[in-house]
């Protein structure tokens, strides 16, 4: 899905030198760095320092048994941090590193319970971003970082440092600014339980690509015991209620809305326009039509127009295509909240 898997990007900053240096620094004091990745941007900790990674939990509300993935340097280090690593979790590694792909394993003895919120399992991957791979080595051998999305627990990801600077104000330590980021979707999360892969959390790397990787189909679970990032039924939710219809019943549902004197913006991605009788007191915002370009614009067009006073935002349902898995599934969770089965109705 996304040509530059498994190649470093080459958007780092100039002069970042010292800002990379400074940032090493506070997390090697038991500081919180936010820094860009190819996906959004992290919240990162020492994995080493308990305390450290405490901070993280503060800072985003997070509860403690919801696990972090861990933002490693090199797949040599990968044994380091897991073990019982089944053959295919390097296959994937060698293919998709440095790139949005997260892999479950069996937790080392050098990561602790904060973590993994007491399993004994760990998400690991290589974030494909030069001020990111620059960070990790300057903090040297024998460290990583935790590192969930910059945000407050539940909410938009961030993918620029000054979504990073809106959630979180001066609650880091330091904000890397490496630019937007390139994917704008979390990673795919692939567990190894009983070394049977398994996507846990659709994302930059495609079903179809994995199983290519593989030589196999690998399956989507609709159900896993392991708890992962990313994995609850509501997340990555703006305040704005959201709902998620097909694109006749999104301009019904708009049109009897804006009826009620109610704000409606209507997000479409195919070439269904706004109906000519509608009512005109409500808005229509197109997306790309392409996956990719979709995905990497949603994040920061959910964050502008849930500050921009809408009642209600009304998605077109995506197409039904494993290319659009990952938007589908972030799309689906951001409007759980507010769907008929929690409770309101439209």
């Amino acid at each position: 899905m996304y040509p530059f898997k498994g190649q470093q990007q080459s958007n780092q900053l100039p002069g970042q030198s010292e800002q990379i240096a400074a940032a090493a620094r506070i997390i090697r004091e038991g500081g919180t760095v936010a820094f860009p990745t190819e996906t959004v941007y992290g919240l990162g900790a020492d994995a080493t320092n308990p305390d450290a990674i405490r901070k993280i939990y503060e800072i985003k509300q997070r509860p403690f048994d919801h696990p972090l993935i861990v933002h490693i340097a090199s797949i040599s280090d990968l044994a380091y941090w897991a073990e019982a690593i089944p053959e295919t979790a390097y296959d994937l590694a060698d293919r998709f590193w440095p790139g949005p792909l997260t892999l479950i394993l069996q937790r080392s003895h050098r990561i602790s319970d904060c973590i993994t919120g007491g399993q004994d399992t760990v998400g690991l991957r290589i974030p494909a971003h030069p001020t990111a791979l620059a960070l990790l080595k300057a903090l040297g051998p024998e460290k990583a970082l935790a590192a969930p999305s910059a945000n407050r627990f539940g909410r938009i990801s961030p993918t620029s440092a000054a979504h990073v600077r809106q959630e979180l104000g001066n609650s880091a330590d330091m904000i890397l600014d490496g630019g937007d980021c390139e994917v704008g979707l979390e990673s795919t999360i692939i567990s190894f339980h009983e070394h049977e892969p398994l996507i846990l959390r659709p994302g930059g790397i495609t079903p179809a690509e994995l199983a290519e990787a593989l030589g196999r189909p690998i399956a989507v679970s609709t159900r896993c015991t392991i708890r992962s990032s990313g994995s609850l039924p509501a997340h990555y939710a703006p305040s704005t209620p959201l709902r998620l219809f097909p694109a006749t019943e999104l301009w019904r549902q708009a049109t009897a809305l804006a009826a009620q004197n109610l704000r409606i913006l209507a997000i479409t991605w195919s070439s269904t326009g706004k109906p000519q009788a509608a009512n005109q007191s409500f808005e229509q915002f197109r997306m790309p039509a392409d996956p990719i370009q979709y995905g990497k614009q949603l994040y920061a067009n959910l964050r502008r127009f849930d500050q921009a006073g809408f009642d209600y935002l009304l998605v077109e349902t995506p197409p039904n295509d494993f290319q659009w898995l990952a938007i589908t599934d972030r799309l689906q969770r951001a409007s759980f909240h507010f769907s008929d089965n929690q409770g309101e109705q439209l």
